[in-house]
């Protein structure tokens, strides 16, 4: 009996470098979110590293915030190939809704490690910013993950 309560306590902890990641995002989401933390884009920077960086292939998140800036849910949208995701702004739009968001901060990993934005990064985050100022939703900023994160609204790209 002993080994097997050892065996569940073990089953608990984190097994993959993904799995790893996921519980470092976890514990930041939880302890930052009760501040207004997702202003801050540092915070927000080690928050979508831990989310996107163990990705070998694009993927596109939305963190959806409520009107004080924590984080109501981030979610993966879109999954592309190893250097490219196709983004829908219907789609950004309806999740923004079903969640009452006030506000959101756009994510992407670039899985070459190179986290300069590409001009398709700045289209797709204008024509989503556009489309959510339509329905009154805030975009913070649009964070690109690799070696080093960058965030297109300390560029003033946003």
């Amino acid at each position: 009996m002993h080994s097997n309560s050892n065996q569940n306590k073990s089953s608990h902890w984190p097994t993959t470098a993904l799995q790893v990641l996921e519980s470092a995002a976890n514990i930041i989401a939880e302890k930052l979110n009760h501040q207004d933390v997702y202003t801050n884009p540092q915070s927000t920077k080690d928050f979508l590293t831990y989310k996107l960086g163990g990705y070998e292939r694009e993927v596109f998140g939305v963190m959806m915030l409520n009107s004080q800036h924590q984080l109501i849910e981030f979610r993966e949208l879109f999954f592309g190939t190893i250097d490219a995701a196709s983004v829908y702004p219907r789609e950004v739009v309806k999740a923004v809704l079903e969640v009452n968001a006030a506000a959101v901060i756009f994510s992407h990993n670039h899985p070459s490690g190179e986290s300069e934005p590409s001009e398709a990064d700045k289209r797709i985050t204008q024509k989503l910013k556009d489309a959510l100022g339509l329905i009154d939703v805030r975009v913070l900023d649009h964070i690109i993950v690799g070696k080093s994160p960058v965030s297109l609204a300390e560029r003033g790209l946003i």
